[in-house]
C-alpha cells in the first residue's frame, strides 16, 4: 500500500499537470505497475465512503416506516455499488483505448483517474458531513456539489491534455466515458438492489 508520502508525491504530479506543468509526469507512476497500485487509492478513500454510506443509510431510514432499520446487507449492496462505479468506466475507458488504437495510454487514465479520486472524494465528503450537521443548508450544499463536479471534469480535461496532447476529441470522449456512465449505474444499481431512498 503506498504510504502517505507517496500519495502526496502522486497528488503533487496531478496538481502540476493540471497547470500544465510536465514535471508532474516524474511524480507520477504512469506504468501497469503504477496503475494497478494506484487502486489503492479506494483504501485512502475509505473514510469518506463511510461519511457516504451513513449519509446513505440516514436518508433510507427517511422513507421507512417509524422504528425500521437496515443491516449489514444494506452496507453489503452499497459497497457493490461502490465497487461497480470504481470498476466499470475503467473497464470501459479500456475498451474504448483498445477500439481505438490508444492502449498504451490505459494504465496512465487509470492511475490519473484513481488518484484523483481521493481529493474529490474528501471534499464530496467535506459536503456530506455539512449536510448532515447543518440540513437546512441543502440547497447550498448542492450548488458547492454541482461546481465541485465541475471543477472535477475541467481538472481530468487539463490533466488528460498533458497525457493525449491536443486531441480535444479523445480526451472529451475519456472523460464523457469515465463519468457518465458511473451516474448512470449508481442510479440503476441502487434501485435493483432496493438502497435508493424513495
Amino acid at each position: 500500500m503506498p504510504s502517505l508520502k507517496e500519495v502526496e508525491t502522486y497528488l503533487t504530479g496531478l496538481w502540476l499537470l493540471f497547470k500544465q506543468d510536465p514535471r508532474g509526469f516524474s511524480f507520477l507512476d504512469l506504468s501497469d505497475r503504477g496503475a494497478l497500485r494506484s487502486f489503492w487509492a479506494a483504501v485512502w478513500a475509505l473514510p469518506t465512503i463511510i461519511i457516504s454510506f451513513l449519509w446513505w443509510r440516514k436518508a433510507f431510514l427517511e422513507t421507512l416506516p417509524a422504528g425500521a432499520d437496515v443491516g449489514a446487507v444494506f452496507f453489503f449492496r452499497l459497497t457493490l455499488v461502490e465497487f461497480a462505479n470504481w470498476v466499470v468506466p475503467l473497464v470501459l475507458v479500456g475498451l474504448l483505448c483498445w477500439m481505438v488504437g490508444i492502449g498504451q495510454k490505459f494504465a496512465a487514465i487509470v492511475a490519473i483517474s484513481n488518484w484523483m479520486a481521493v481529493p474529490v472524494s474528501y471534499a464530496y465528503a467535506a459536503l456530506v458531513l455539512l449536510m448532515m450537521l447543518v440540513p437546512s443548508i441543502d440547497t447550498i450544499v448542492a450548488f458547492a456539489w454541482l461546481g465541485l463536479m465541475l471543477a472535477f471534469i475541467i481538472s481530468l480535461f487539463r490533466i488528460f491534455r498533458m497525457v493525449f496532447g491536443n486531441h480535444m476529441l479523445t480526451i472529451a470522449t475519456v472523460t464523457m466515458v469515465l463519468l457518465v456512465p458511473s451516474m448512470i449505474l449508481s442510479e440503476l444499481l441502487e434501485r435493483y438492489l432496493e438502497v435508493f431512498p424513495g
